[in-house]
């Protein structure tokens, strides 16, 4: 009777302790938990494991976004000179299209307009260096005075590099490199105030009586131009072999110390089979907008293209294109006459 009682109680006890490990999640119950591939949780010996906890996902925490400045307006949006509307459609608000040969106006926009020129400003400072005759082999150095500080813009010649004056145009005119332009012009004969005045008295000589410079980077909004007047720059340059040869050069290495450095040009279309480009050059601050000019061969015909003031990063490009299909679609209805815009205005634009 003692031996029936104790194997009652002892049923009882394991009842208990089994209600317990039900409640608490201990236990027997806690070997039949499942690992995370389906398998019983336990191990190669038989061993339990112990029970895996539901993982807590993090609280994400709140990022705090700055609003984005809007864009500063370019001169030509400030002026109002988007509202022209041409046959083409294109997204500057400045173009002139000239046959070089005959000088017919092929199409032209807004051209008497005066408006910053960014970068297009190296077409003049290439100009002077090379009818100057100075030693391409000279080894200048950049320096301090040739960081930007009004733009803050970046470059990959840092203060201290040496390279020849010829390396230093090649990468001003094909890849639009600013301090290399500046040493230009600190380098020349009189220092920089004489090589302003120059390209002034250049300008002048050249008819260009809406031009103005104040720098040979183009960096400042001051550098400004008319369309009309850089289609005489254009036509000039592509008279200078040394500009033609380097601004329509698709790339460029350079030893900077231990390192070689490879540069590009700014403009795409140079390595384009659709395209025979004889002379170009690009440019952008944003007062300007995107710029481009070009002397191109295009179904058979020498042409000046200016784009001046194109909103959008790829939009001087794209109207160069339209150009391109336009005149090779309507060569006979080029004779006749070109498409002229809306409005074509003499105001020269301000950052009022």
């Amino acid at each position: 009777m003692l031996s029936l009682d104790f194997k009652l109680h002892k049923k009882l006890l394991s009842l208990v302790l089994f209600t317990v490990a039900l409640v608490h999640g201990t236990g027997a119950f806690a070997l039949n938990v499942q690992n995370d591939n389906g398998n019983p949780g336990r191990g190669s010996h038989g061993k339990a494991k112990p029970a895996v906890k539901p993982a807590v996902k993090p609280v994400p925490k709140r990022v705090t976004v700055a609003p984005r400045s809007p864009a500063k307006p370019s001169y030509g949006e400030v002026a109002g000179l988007h509202a022209a509307r041409d046959t083409l459609a294109l997204k500057s608000s400045v173009a002139l299209v000239i046959d070089q040969d005959t000088k017919e106006v092929l199409l032209q926009k807004n051209e008497s307009a005066v408006l910053p020129i960014a970068s297009i400003t190296k077409l003049m400072t290439g100009v002077l260096v090379t009818e100057a005759k100075l030693p391409m082999d000279e080894l200048i150095t950049i320096s301090q005075a040739d960081v930007d500080m009004e733009k803050g813009s970046r470059s990959r010649l840092n203060v201290g590099t040496v390279l020849s004056r010829g390396e230093l145009l090649h990468l001003a005119l094909m890849s639009s490199e600013n301090r290399a332009a500046h040493a230009l012009g600190r380098s020349y004969p009189g220092g920089m105030s004489v090589f302003v005045s120059l390209m002034n008295a250049k300008a002048t000589a050249l008819g260009m009586h809406s031009t103005n410079y104040v720098e040979p980077t183009g960096l400042s909004s001051k550098n400004q131009s008319s369309a009309t007047d850089l289609a005489t720059l254009v036509n000039y340059a592509y008279g200078n072999s040394t500009l033609r040869e380097l601004s329509t050069s698709p790339g460029y290495d350079v030893e900077v110390g231990r390192r070689t450095l490879r540069f590009n040009n700014t403009n795409r279309l140079v390595k384009s089979p659709a395209w025979d480009i004889g002379l170009q050059k690009t440019g952008y601050i944003s007062e300007a907008g995107q710029c481009l000019v070009m002397q191109a061969k295009v179904a058979g015909r020498k042409l000046i293209m200016v784009f001046l003031d194109s909103a959008g990063k790829l939009s001087r490009i794209a109207d160069a294109e339209r150009v391109r299909h336009w005149v090779e679609s309507n060569p006979s209805m080029l004779n006749r006459g070109a498409p002229v815009a809306s409005l074509v205005t003499e105001t020269r634009a301000s950052a009022n």
